[in-house]
């Protein structure tokens, strides 16, 4: 969300002083934002998934996020 906040208002100081540069530096860094949070939403839902794998199958072996050690 910072990434995308920040890369606005560039894109906007970038319009208002007619610096092109900046303006293209602000939507370049919007989009690094959107790449985190599809990635950070990516992550959450198969972690989500394994959770359900788990509840629905209880004697299986942990996996590596399970904070289970299994030594």
């Amino acid at each position: 969300m910072k990434d995308q906040i920040r890369g606005k208002a560039e894109e906007l100081k970038g319009k208002v002083t007619g610096d092109r540069g900046e303006e293209i530096k602000g939507k370049a860094r919007q989009g690094v934002g959107d790449v985190k949070k599809n990635v950070r939403d990516a992550r959450d839902d198969m972690r989500d998934e394994m959770h359900k794998r788990s509840d629905e199958n209880p004697d299986a072996e942990p996996g590596p996020d399970s904070g289970v050690d299994s030594r």
